[in-house]
C-alpha cells in the first residue's frame, strides 16, 4: 500500500476515531457520576433510618445519662455510647489511614488503642467540633520509652502533664493531637456513603450531626475506650 493512500485512509477515520473517543469518555464520566449519585442516595436511605440518641435512650429505660463512657471499635469501624454497662447507641465511625498498627508515632496515620479522657473541646475546629483526647496516656509513653522513641525526660514530662494538667502539653515524637471530631464541610457527602473511608491522621470522625448529638450526653473527663 502506498504512502499516499494510507494518508487518505487515516484522514477518512480520523473524525470516526474522535468521536468514538469522545463519546467514549462521556459515558464513562457520566457512569462514575450516577454510581455516585447512587452511592449517596442509597447512604441516604440507610441514614434515614437511624434513631436519635434521645429515643435510644428511652428504649433502654433511660431519659438522662449520667455515668456516660464510650467504647470504640476500630475493628468494626463503631463508636459506642454506654451508660455505665448498657449501650445507649452505635455510631459508624472512620480512623486514620493506617488500621494496621496502633498508634506509635506523629504521622503514623495510625488511631491509639488505649484507655483515654476527653480534655478539652473546641467547637469551631476545622472538622466542625474536635474533642481532645489525653493522648499519650502513661502507658504510650512507657512504651515509647521502652522502644527508645522518647528520653526519660519526656515521659517523666508526660507523666506530670497526665496527672496535673487536662491534656497532655509535652511535645514529642508520640504527637499529642488525637481526637473525636466531625467530618467538617464535606459532612454532606461522606456521611451518606454506605461504607467506611478511613480518612483522618489518627482521630476518630464521625458525622457533624453525631458530635452534635453526643455532646449533648458527654464532655470533659468522659472516659473513651479505644480497641
Amino acid at each position: 500500500m502506498k504512502l499516499e493512500q494510507i494518508k487518505k485512509i487515516l484522514t477518512a477515520v480520523k473524525p470516526f476515531f474522535n468521536k468514538t473517543v469522545a463519546r467514549n469518555i462521556i459515558f464513562s464520566i457520566s457512569g462514575i457520576i450516577l454510581f455516585l449519585a447512587g452511592t449517596v442516595v442509597y447512604g441516604i436511605v440507610l441514614n434515614l433510618r437511624d434513631v436519635p440518641l434521645s429515643e435510644a435512650m428511652l428504649k433502654k429505660g433511660f431519659t438522662k445519662l449520667e455515668d456516660v463512657n464510650i467504647l470504640i471499635d476500630r475493628k468494626n469501624y463503631m463508636l459506642h455510647v454506654y451508660e455505665d454497662t448498657v449501650l445507649i447507641k452505635s455510631y459508624r465511625a472512620s480512623f486514620g489511614r493506617n488500621l494496621r498498627d496502633k498508634k506509635k508515632m506523629q504521622n503514623d496515620g495510625a488511631t491509639p488503642v488505649g484507655s483515654y479522657k476527653i480534655c478539652s473541646i473546641d467547637s469551631s475546629h476545622y472538622y466542625y467540633k474536635y474533642l481532645r483526647l489525653n493522648y499519650p496516656n502513661l502507658d504510650d509513653g512507657a512504651e515509647a520509652l521502652r522502644r527508645g522513641n522518647i528520653t526519660q525526660r519526656q515521659f517523666n514530662d508526660i507523666k506530670f502533664d497526665f496527672y496535673y494538667n487536662d491534656c497532655i502539653q509535652t511535645e514529642s515524637v508520640l504527637g499529642n493531637m488525637v481526637g473525636i471530631h466531625g467530618i467538617g464541610r464535606l459532612n454532606y457527602i461522606f456521611k451518606n456513603l454506605p461504607f467506611v473511608y478511613n480518612w483522618t491522621n489518627g482521630s476518630i470522625a464521625v458525622s457533624n450531626e453525631n458530635i452534635d448529638e453526643l455532646l449533648t450526653v458527654i464532655g470533659k473527663g468522659t472516659t473513651v475506650v479505644i480497641k
